[in-house]
């Protein structure tokens, strides 16, 4: 008996979609599915290394340019809703040329809002996003997402559905809840074990250009006399000569993978990053001490970390405000714990053998 082909289509936003995705397309393997990857840049390059096996297929890419200063992501944003509109109607040409040459029976988007059919009926939208924070366009990017989700059979959200304990608070904890979301639980392709710690911080980068770099230049200033044992994470999918550091106890790598990046986080004592959901998600199943730098101008990212700080479970400032000085706050907050588990994969993949 032939395996359902199911296809995960990830959105290339930073590497946080992608790394979420993992745990989904292990759960399908292990259900005797045979999934098919989609995305597009640095999304698409990771989830080649991590299931090399697979067939992968490139997506139009929406190439967000960010900003360099944070007050004008928005409206950067804005300028580029033309360019996004086009991309997502190449995506959905895309996907239904895929469904044709490879019989797709369902599809699992994380983000995409093109990668969906109307011939079937089976089609899957992941977001922790119901209502889109964007400044005074809250409102306008809230409706339009909406009217994107209406495409989808099924919304999985990865939060928890209590009111009092879940990560994502008023992005997806809303009123008027569309009736085909389901919360499923945080998704982490991390185990927490205890095993010894080698690093005072773990400097953990993603995100998109130049935003990422000027993040990376500011710790590098700030740790380079350091005598903490340091290991920063670029966020760089690249296989280019590592970076090197005059500091001796800070090292550096353009990657990790897998087991390498679990045993990292779960080897440091505390963890330096963006304050992406995605992250999030992955501090919580690791319970770790955090401090959090959101990307500026991305309100998702700055409601999280204040929400955090407001919960006395991490602090945060912005990559300006970031000293050595401020990380002695962290000793103030109680650090991320696991909210325990979601919903089975395996039962929410049932959906895939309604028709």
């Amino acid at each position: 008996m032939s395996k359902k082909r199911i296809l995960v289509a990830v959105m290339n936003w930073g590497l946080g979609h992608a790394t979420r995705s993992i745990p989904v397309i292990n759960a399908l393997q292990n259900e005797n599915y045979e999934p098919m990857v989609a995305s597009d840049g640095a999304a698409l390059q990771l989830l080649k290394k991590e299931f090399p096996e697979l067939t992968h297929i490139e997506l139009p890419g929406y190439n967000i340019q960010y900003a360099k200063k944070g007050w004008l992501l928005n409206w950067k944003i804005i300028a580029q809703t033309s360019h996004i509109r086009k991309t997502i109607a190449a995506e959905k040409e895309k996907t239904r040329q895929i469904i044709k040459d490879y019989q797709i029976e369902g599809i699992i988007s994380d983000n995409r809002f093109g990668v969906y059919s109307d011939d079937l009926k089976t089609n899957v939208f992941i977001t922790h996003q119901i209502h889109v924070l964007s400044g005074i366009t809250t409102f306008l990017s809230t409706f339009i997402n909406r009217q994107h989700l209406k495409n989808f059979d099924q919304i999985w959200i990865p939060d928890y559905a209590s009111t009092e304990r879940n990560l994502s608070g008023k992005l997806s904890h809303v009123d008027d809840l569309p009736e085909q979301c389901t919360y499923i639980g945080a998704l982490s392709r991390f185990e927490k074990r205890e095993i010894e710690i080698k690093y005072k911080y773990l400097l953990l980068l993603s995100g998109p250009e130049p935003q990422r770099s000027l993040l990376e230049e500011k710790l590098l200033e700030c740790f380079s006399n350091s005598s903490d044992e340091i290991l920063l994470v670029r966020g760089v999918i690249s296989e280019e000569e590592q970076l090197s550091s005059t500091n001796s106890n800070l090292q550096i790598r353009n990657y990790l993978f897998g087991r390498e990046l679990e045993e990292a986080i779960n080897s440091s004592e505390t963890i330096i990053a963006r304050s992406g959901y995605t992250t999030l998600m992955d501090l919580v199943k690791l319970e770790k001490k955090a401090f959090f730098v959101p990307t500026p101008g991305q309100e998702e990212q700055e409601y999280l970390a204040k929400r955090l700080e407001r919960q006395s479970i991490a602090p945060f400032c912005s990559r300006n405000q970031f000293s050595l000085e401020k990380l002695k706050e962290i000793d103030n907050y109680t650090g991320l714990s696991n909210f325990g588990d979601g919903r089975v994969l395996r039962d929410l993949f049932a959906f895939f053998e309604s028709e």
